[in-house]
């Protein structure tokens, strides 16, 4: 699987070729993740990739022949049909939620191209052109779409194949099938006894049906936005 990111800090992601379940869905599902700025691409002067919006307002928005250059040079034909053979992403607060779900779905494309806005974000042309998708991590706002464009490689790294080392982690997880898109239960560890709180005594009796019992009664139900 191929990710690309469009970014005007394509440094920032130098980071996310170290941890280990991305390392391990590298090796063992061919993830590579690659990233572009579009200032390097820019038709326009002094590596301008942005202008003032029509009708006026504060901020500034991305051009949407800005991010067409970039697309064209990554992948060598025109603008338009860079959508035709990969998953295109907006990532936006008007996008579509990301879920679990989503992730999942993701993770099942061979390449997708996520398109990190900046400022007031993109010309909508952008997203009524060049790209098919729109992603929105929260109902909130950041000041860009680099941190959700981790957020969507860490959550679709995950669900690659040989990314985690037990993959069963994956079926019983938070928000998972398995746990009909609830939250997991609660986890403990060494000390059986942490400032004078001790783990459940079930959880040390060895009596595997009660314990799978007493994490059932406490997965709780989904959340509802």
């Amino acid at each position: 699987m191929r990710i690309d990111v469009f970014t005007l800090f394509p440094e920032w992601f130098d980071w996310m070729r170290r941890p280990r379940h991305l390392t391990n869905a590298a090796l063992s599902a061919g993830l590579e993740v690659r990233c572009f700025s579009p200032r390097d691409t820019t038709p326009l002067a002094h590596g301008q990739v942005d202008d003032s919006p029509y009708g006026g307002g504060p901020g500034m928005v991305i051009r949407a022949d800005v991010i067409a250059a970039s697309l064209e040079a990554v992948y060598g034909g025109p603008a338009t049909e860079v959508r035709e053979h990969r998953r295109v992403i907006v990532l936006t607060p008007r996008g579509r939620p990301f879920t679990d779900a989503v992730a999942g779905e993701l993770a099942r494309e061979p390449e997708i191209a996520l398109l990190c806005g900046r400022y007031e974000g993109f010309d909508e042309r952008v997203h009524e052109v060049l790209a098919d998708d729109a992603i929105c991590l929260g109902p909130f706002v950041l000041a860009g779409g680099e941190v959700a464009a981790m957020a969507v490689i860490d959550a679709v790294a995950r669900k690659l194949s040989g990314a985690l080392g037990n993959a069963e982690s994956l079926a019983a997880e938070s928000f998972s099938e398995g746990l009909g898109g609830g939250l997991e239960h609660p986890h403990y560890t060494r000390p059986a006894v942490f400032l004078g709180h001790e783990v459940p005594p079930v959880l040390l009796s060895g009596d595997h049906g009660a314990i799978a019992r007493w994490r059932a009664e406490r997965v709780l139900p989904p959340r509802v936005a």
